[in-house]
């Protein structure tokens, strides 16, 4: 049955961490032919938590929630794994975001594609189209 997990980065055991960055990698930069610096070093700081859905034991999808030093709040890094898309895994650990995040916006980078889906969230453009790492991305905010 999925479960869905929280940790700070030093309460995080070695297994779970390393199953959580390879799912980020996989995803980020093997599946999207994207080769930049996803260990980004905001997986250590004080503030930032770690979502994941637990499947059995297996890290089925992630999410990270982050502060920003003058208070702005993220989530992002979200990532589900291929054999289980379609799940509403990664839906529900955004759910359990907002919910620690508790109320006030609440600001994400989504990749273009996905506005609509991250809309659904209760989510909405909140600036222009960029590029990162070459693909297309929009700001979104939920307030």
């Amino acid at each position: 049955m999925p479960t869905i997990r929280a940790a700070h980065f030093a309460d995080l055991d070695n297994r779970v961490l390393h199953d959580l960055l390879r799912l980020r990698v996989d995803v980020f930069v093997v599946e999207q032919d994207c080769a930049y610096p996803e260990i980004d070093g905001r997986d250590v700081e004080e503030g930032t938590e770690h979502l994941w859905m637990d499947l059995d034991g297996q890290v089925a999808a992630t999410v990270r929630v982050l502060h920003d030093p003058d208070g702005t709040r993220h989530l992002g890094r979200v990532a589900t794994h291929r054999d289980h898309r379609g799940q509403g895994y990664a839906a529900a650990l955004l759910r359990e975001g907002l919910e620690r995040l508790g109320p006030g916006p609440v600001h994400l980078g989504a990749q273009a594609y996905l506005e609509q889906w991250y809309a659904r969230l209760g989510f909405r453009r909140s600036g222009e189209d960029y590029l990162e790492d070459g693909i297309p991305h929009l700001p979104m905010v939920r307030d």
